[in-house]
């Protein structure tokens, strides 16, 4: 009998695979393929049965297995083929995941699609390192924004978010460090914290705290790269003060 063709697309969270959500795990345990991306924690496809197929679609900076079209055409493949497809992507999949396009395109085909959330990395990561994206008295709101848009360039709302007083969740924006703080400096914000975390929430994270003057020196100097959340505001000095503590909390 020909399998019911099924897509449920999985938020596998900022990168701790324990950040996964259990109705994420229950659908990889029910799943006859997994097409999951570059940022994903491979313990994850232990959830999987053993017959379950893995394939890996992962595009990262000058690297891409598959086009989006071809994974897209993929998707509808595995599904009208095999039945149950479970599509794995960092973070949350409807948070610069693409993941709207490629429910539409199997929506197209007439295939039954769900959603599962993923805790997305520009909320988890700050977190992992102590920064609250809202504080009472620090600042009320937050923006999270790509660093670029389909040219490479620095996109039009990192700059008007840069304007604002609210808290500035860049992601995507190692390789632009250099002219986010640009940006800044030009809006008369040298003084502003920004805090770098990269690998977030994992057993390699790391992470670097400054201020715009000086946050492409401090990177620089710890060879800070991608995948990395960048913070922008006021709300990035309760780091030193989340250090302080884990810090006494050892010596006692």
């Amino acid at each position: 009998m020909k399998p019911q063709p099924k897509i449920t697309l999985v938020g596998a969270g900022p990168g701790d695979p324990e950040l996964i959500t259990l109705k994420g795990v229950r659908a990889l345990q029910s799943a006859q393929v997994v097409l999951y991306d570059a940022l994903i924690e491979k313990s994850l496809l232990e959830h999987t049965t053993a017959d379950c197929q893995k394939i890996f679609v992962g595009k990262r900076k000058h690297f891409k297995t598959f086009t989006q079209d071809e994974i897209n055409q993929l998707l509808v493949d595995c599904a009208q083929n095999f039945g149950h497809v479970v599509r794995l992507k960092g973070g949350d999949p409807f948070v610069f995941g693409r993941g709207s396009e490629e429910l539409l395109f199997a929506e197209k085909h007439g295939i039954e699609t769900s959603v599962i959330p993923g805790i997305s990395s520009a909320v988890a990561v700050p977190q992992g390192v102590g920064i609250p994206l809202t504080h009472r008295t620090l600042s009320s709101s937050f923006w999270v924004v790509t660093a670029t848009d389909l040219h490479g360039e620095l996109t039009d709302d990192l700059r008007l978010a840069a304007q604002s007083s609210a808290t500035v969740v860049i992601l995507m924006g190692a390789s632009k460090l250099t002219e986010i703080a640009s940006l800044f400096i030009r809006l008369g914000k040298s003084d502003t914290p920004v805090a770098m975390i990269q690998n977030g929430t994992t057993k390699v994270q790391r992470s670097v705290v400054g201020s715009i003057r000086d946050i492409v020196t401090k990177a620089k100097a710890a060879s800070m790269g991608s995948p990395a959340v960048i913070v922008v505001g006021e709300v990035v000095r309760l780091y030193k003060a989340t250090a302080l503590r884990q810090m006494l909390a050892t010596c006692v």
